[in-house]
């Protein structure tokens, strides 16, 4: 075959995108702060002391992500309609670390510089335990889940890492995130390709 050309790793280009003014909600405490979780209306929370240090970068899947703070404030966007500007350029993916309070399907809006805007499905699974409803790769597990008033030994969380397509061939400027707060953003890349 002739025209075809595998692109190699060094061409994958990744973005890490600062979320850190859309945090709006604390999904990690320490066992001797438990009562600082909201993840969801029971106000369960994944175990601190099992999760990557806040600030620090970590790889799911070959992607690059800023772990969010860990114990230090908000640690994760619950979806409430946030308008998130990017880098501008053009992107094949948006990877996502990401959980749902139970598992969810929505969409995310995606604006390019030429005007245009898409919607593309935005597929997050339970943090509860369980296999990966949407294909999703198992990015961290607290082997324990936290209540406001005790740890709950046996009652795994997890923390999936997401990816949603940009198939538009534009230039990426913004990422509108769904009115549904049971879907919960902790870190956002974006990935492009030299072509």
């Amino acid at each position: 075959m002739t025209g075809i050309v595998a692109p190699s790793a060094a061409q994958f280009q990744f973005d890490r995108v600062d979320i850190s003014g859309h945090r709006n909600n604390v999904a990690i405490s320490a066992a001797t702060r438990t009562r600082d979780g909201a993840f969801n209306v029971w106000r369960n929370s994944y175990a601190a002391e099992y999760l990557p240090t806040g600030g620090s970068t970590v790889r799911v899947g070959g992607v690059p992500f800023t772990f969010p703070p860990v114990c230090d404030g908000p640690d994760n966007v619950r979806c409430e309609g946030q308008f998130i500007p990017v880098r501008r350029a053009r992107y094949d993916w948006i990877h996502l670390l990401a959980a749902s309070e139970r598992r969810c399907e929505d969409t995310v809006g995606l604006d390019f510089a030429d005007g245009t805007a898409d919607a593309e499905p935005l597929r997050v699974s339970d943090f509860w335990a369980a296999p990966a409803w949407f294909g999703e790769i198992k990015a961290f597990e607290s082997p324990a889940m936290h209540y406001p008033h005790h740890v709950q030994r046996g009652v795994p969380a997890v923390m999936w890492a997401q990816r949603v397509a940009v198939t538009r061939r534009a230039d990426l400027t913004g990422i509108l995130l769904p009115r549904n707060v049971a879907v919960h953003v902790f870190a956002v890349t974006l990935q492009r390709t030299e072509r």
